[in-house]
C-alpha cells in the first residue's frame, strides 16, 4: 500500500465529516481531512500534511459538486475562524451535527443508542446574544483566524447581533479618535484586549471593555460613543485583566456608566445577567434545549431536582414550576448571587442555591443523605470529572438529564455512567450554534431498574 506523500495530488470522494467539520476522504487506506469539502463530492485534492495514521489536504478542484454546497454569504469565511459550515445548506449542516453526536455515542460511549432527532434553528443568523471581539495589537477588531491569535478585521458578522457589531465598531472609533492603545500579548503592553457585548430580547445591551489596566483615558467619551451606536445600551463596564494568557475576563469590574447587568427573559422567566454569568448564547434555541431537558426529566410535581453547573439558574428555575424542590450548584459566585436574585424576582420559593465546585457540592450533598429524584448536569466543554459522576450515581436518582456542549466528552462520560448502573436511554441533539461545528445534546440516563421508562 503506497504511503501518501506531501504535495501529492489525488482524486477522491468525500464520505462525511470529522468532529472538526472537515470533509473525510479515504486514499490508500488513510483518512485525509479536507477543509470546506462537502459529503458526496468528488474532488481533486493536494496533500498538505502527512501524519502517522492520517493526512490533511486541500481542494484543488471540485470534479463533481454536491447539491448541498452553497456560496457562503459571509465575506470573511475561510479567513475568520468563527464558522465551519457556511459552505453547506442548513439541512446538510444539521445532518453533519447529528452524525457527529451519533458517532460519539457509538464509538466513545459504547452504546447502540440512536440520536432521536436534531432540532434546528428557525433563525440560523444573528442569533448570538453574547459577543466577544478580540482586539489585535494594531487595533484590529474582529475574530481570530483559525488556530491562531491573529485577529481578522470583521465589520459585520452574520451570527452576531447587529447591535453587538455596532458597539464593537464604536469602541474602535473611540480608540482611534483618542489614540487609546490596543494590548500586545507579546510584550504585555497596551490597554484594550477584548470588547464584550450582551444583548437581550428587547434589543437592550451591556458593553464591557476588557483592559490591561484599572483606568481608561476618556472614559465618559467611551460611554458616549457606545450609546450613540447602540441607544438602548444600559451600561458600560470596565473589566480589568492584567494577566498574561488567553483568558478573556479578569476578576475586577468597574462601572463606567449606567448599570453593570442586563435583564432578559427566557422560558417566561426574567433573569439578571452580570458580565461573567453563564447564559446560553442562542436564546431561542435555549428554550428548545430546556424544553427537551424538561421532557426527559419527566417531572410530576413531587420530585426533588439537583442541578449541577447551574449558572444563573436558568435550568434550575425552569424546572421549579414542575418539581417539589430544586437545588442549584455553581462555582462562580456572581452567578449564584444572580441565581438567588432570579428566583426571588420570579417569585420562586422552592429553589435553593449553593456556591462551590460541582464535585465538592455533589459529594457533600450525598454525604448529607440527599436523595434527589432527578439530577441535571450542564458542564463546560471538558465534561464531568469521575468524582462528580461517582457522587451523582451514589445519590441514586431515578433519572439523570445530561446537557452537553461537546459530544466527545459526553460519550466518554456516558460510558462511565453506564458502568455505574446508569445507561443512556434517550438522546436528542439541538443546534445551538448554526454555522459552526458545535452542537448541544440532551441525554437521559436512568437507573437500571427504570431502563424501560419512556
Amino acid at each position: 500500500m503506497e504511503k501518501l506523500r506531501l504535495n501529492q495530488c489525488a482524486t477522491g470522494t468525500v464520505e462525511g465529516y470529522s468532529s472538526e467539520g472537515l470533509g473525510i476522504v479515504r486514499l490508500n487506506g488513510a483518512v485525509v481531512f479536507v477543509p470546506r469539502a462537502v459529503r458526496g463530492e468528488e474532488i481533486e485534492l493536494r496533500i498538505t500534511k502527512v501524519m502517522k495514521t492520517a493526512a490533511a489536504g486541500e481542494i484543488v478542484r471540485i470534479v463533481r459538486p454536491s447539491p448541498e454546497r452553497v456560496k457562503p454569504e459571509c465575506p470573511y469565511y475561510g479567513r475568520c475562524g468563527g464558522c465551519d459550515f457556511q459552505h453547506l445548506t442548513y439541512g446538510e449542516e444539521l445532518w453533519a451535527k447529528r452524525q457527529r453526536v451519533q458517532d460519539a455515542l457509538t464509538r466513545l460511549g459504547g452504546t447502540d443508542l440512536v440520536v432521536e432527532e436534531i432540532l434546528g434553528a428557525k433563525n440560523p443568523q444573528r442569533y448570538r446574544n453574547k459577543s466577544q471581539y478580540p482586539v489585535g495589537a494594531d487595533g484590529t477588531i474582529g475574530f481570530y483566524q483559525a488556530r491562531s491569535h491573529k485577529v481578522v478585521a470583521v465589520d459585520r458578522c452574520l451570527i452576531q447581533s447587529e447591535i453587538s457589531d455596532r458597539t464593537a465598531q464604536a469602541v474602535g472609533e473611540w480608540m482611534r479618535r483618542y489614540k487609546v492603545p490596543a494590548y500586545d500579548e507579546t510584550t504585555g503592553k497596551g490597554l484594550i484586549r477584548h470588547i464584550y457585548v450582551r444583548v437581550n430580547r428587547k434589543g437592550e445591551s451591556l458593553c464591557c471593555v476588557v483592559a490591561n489596566g484599572r483606568q481608561l483615558p476618556r472614559e465618559p467619551e467611551l460611554a458616549a460613543y457606545v450609546r450613540a451606536a447602540a441607544p438602548l445600551t444600559v451600561g458600560v463596564v470596565l473589566n480589568v485583566n492584567t494577566r498574561k494568557g488567553n483568558v478573556v475576563l479578569g476578576e475586577k469590574y468597574r462601572t463606567l456608566w449606567g448599570e453593570n447587568f442586563l435583564m432578559d427573559t427566557l422560558c417566561g422567566l426574567t433573569f439578571k445577567l452580570s458580565v461573567p454569568s453563564f447564559y446560553q448564547v442562542n436564546r431561542d434555541q435555549a428554550e428548545v434545549l430546556y424544553a427537551k431537558a424538561l421532557e426527559f426529566a419527566g417531572l410530576t410535581g413531587e420530585e426533588t431536582v439537583l442541578d449541577l453547573y447551574c449558572g444563573t439558574g436558568t435550568i434550575t428555575l425552569c424546572m421549579a414550576s414542575r418539581a417539589k424542590r430544586v437545588i442549584g450548584a455553581e462555582i462562580v459566585a456572581p452567578a449564584i448571587a444572580d441565581a438567588r436574585e432570579n428566583a426571588e424576582r420570579n417569585g420562586i420559593s422552592n429553589a435553593g442555591f449553593f456556591c462551590g465546585d460541582a464535585a465538592e457540592v455533589a459529594a457533600r450533598l450525598e454525604s448529607e443523605g440527599l436523595r434527589p429524584d432527578v439530577i441535571t448536569v450542564d458542564p463546560p466543554r471538558k465534561g464531568l470529572s469521575p468524582e462528580v459522576i461517582a457522587s451523582v450515581a451514589a445519590m441514586k436518582p431515578r433519572r439523570v438529564v445530561y446537557v452537553s456542549c461537546d459530544p466527545a466528552t459526553l460519550g466518554r462520560d456516558l460510558r462511565i455512567f453506564a458502568e455505574l448502573g446508569y445507561p443512556a436511554v434517550r438522546a436528542a441533539a439541538v443546534d445551538m450554534f448554526p454555522g459552526t461545528r458545535h452542537v448541544e445534546t440532551v441525554a437521559l440516563l436512568t437507573a437500571c431498574a427504570d431502563c424501560l421508562v419512556p
